[in-house]
C-alpha cells in the first residue's frame, strides 16, 4: 500500500507541473514576467533575457496539493506536514517577492539582503517555536561517530543557521538551465528514501512530492530552459530540504547529501574572500558553475556533470545513515 502511495505521489507530482506548464509559460510570457540577466554574468546567458521566470509557483502548486492529497490517501497529514509546507511556502513567497520586484518593478537585485534575510530568520523561528511546543529534541546527531549535542536553547540559532544557509545555497546553485532542478530531485530523493527508514512517512511523501515537481518542471527547464524556476522556487527548495533534514534529525549529513549545493557557496565566499584580502580571484567566475563555463565547458556538459556528482553524493549519504 505505501509502495504505491509513495510510486503514485512522484506520478502525480509529475503529471500537475507538466500539465500546468504549457498553460503558466505563455501566461508569465504575456505578463512579460521575463528574466533580467546580470551584465557581469557569463556573455552567452545573455541570450536568455526575457525567458519567463517565477515558474517556480508551478512547483509550490504541484507540491502542496501532491502532498496534501497522497498524504491524506495514506493517513491524517501530520504537525510535521504542515511544518514543511509552511517552510516551502514561506521561502516560496519571499522568493515570489524578490523575483517579482526584479521583474515588475525593474530592481535587477529584487529584495534587499537584510530584508530577504530577515524575513528568513522570521519563517525559521516560528519554525522553532512549533517544534518547541512538541517537546521536539534540540540534539544534533553527528555522523560516524554516533553520539549528539544537545544545543537546548540555542538550536533555535541552528535551525536560523541551517534554513537561511541552505536556501541561499540551493539560490546561489540555481544559474544554469536544470541544474537545480536535477540536483533538487537528486537530493530530495535521497531524503525520501532516509524518512522511509525511519518510518516517518508523511516526510517521505512530502520529499517524494518534490522529485515528481520537479522532474515535471525540468522537462521544460532542461537546456535551453522554457522557464526559470526563479527565487520562488530556489528559496523554497532550499528552506524544504532543510527543514527534511531538521525533522528526520539528520542535519549535519544533509552537508554531504546537499554537497553540490554547499560547493557552490563555498566557491562564492572564497572568491570573495581571496578578492577582498589579495585582490585575486581564485575561480574565473563564481559561483562554480560559471567557472567551468568560462574555462569552455558547455552548459549541458556542466549541468550533467553536476548531477553526477549529486547522485555519488546522495548515494554516499543514503549509505552511511542506512547501512554503514
Amino acid at each position: 500500500m505505501l509502495e504505491q502511495v509513495i510510486f503514485f505521489t512522484i506520478i502525480l507530482g509529475f503529471l500537475i507541473t507538466v500539465l500546468l506548464s504549457p498553460i503558466f509559460i505563455p501566461f508569465l510570457r504575456r505578463l512579460k514576467f521575463g528574466q533580467s540577466i546580470r551584465e557581469e554574468g557569463p556573455k552567452s546567458h545573455q541570450k536568455k533575457s526575457g525567458t519567463p521566470t517565477m515558474g517556480g509557483l508551478m512547483i509550490l502548486l504541484s507540491v502542496t496539493i501532491t502532498t496534501l492529497v497522497m498524504t491524506g490517501k495514506f493517513s491524517e497529514p501530520t504537525s510535521k506536514t504542515f511544518i514543511l509546507l509552511f517552510v516551502l511556502l514561506g521561502f516560496g513567497l519571499l522568493g515570489f517577492l524578490d523575483d517579482f520586484i526584479k521583474v515588475v518593478m525593474k530592481r535587477n537585485l529584487g529584495l534587499t539582503s537584510k530584508q530577504k534575510l530577515l524575513g528568513q530568520i522570521i519563517i525559521s523561528v516560528v519554525v522553532y517555536f512549533v517544534l518547541k511546543q512538541t517537546e521536539f529534541s534540540t540534539a544534533v546527531s553527528i555522523p560516524f561517530v554516533d553520539k549528539s549535542i544537545d544545543l537546548g536553547f540555542f538550536y533555535v540559532l541552528f535551525i536560523i543557521f541551517w534554513l537561511v544557509g541552505f536556501s541561499n545555497a540551493v539560490n546561489l546553485t540555481d544559474g544554469l538551465d536544470g541544474l537545480v532542478s536535477g540536483t533538487a530531485a537528486i537530493s530530495f530523493g535521497a531524503f525520501a528514501v532516509l524518512a522511509w527508514s525511519q518510518s516517518q512517512y508523511e516526510i517521505s511523501i512530502f520529499a517524494v512530492s518534490i522529485v515528481g515537481a520537479v522532474l515535471g518542471f525540468l522537462v521544460f527547464n532542461a537546456h535551453p530552459a522554457k522557464v526559470f524556476m526563479g527565487d520562488t522556487g530556489s528559496l523554497a527548495l532550499g528552506g524544504a530540504i532543510a527543514a527534511i533534514a531538521i525533522l528526520t534529525k539528520l542535519e549535519i549529513i544533509l552537508i554531504l547529501i546537499g554537497g553540490v549545493f554547499v560547493i557552490e557557496t563555498l566557491s562564492v565566499i572564497l572568491q570573495v574572500i581571496s578578492f577582498k584580502s589579495t585582490g585575486r580571484r581564485i575561480f574565473r567566475m563564481s559561483p562554480l558553475h560559471h567557472h567551468y563555463e568560462l574555462v569552455g565547458w558547455s552548459e549541458w556538459r556542466v549541468v550533467v556533470t553536476f548531477w553526477s556528482v549529486g547522485l555519488l553524493f546522495a548515494a554516499l549519504g543514503i549509505y552511511i545513515e542506512v547501512w554503514l
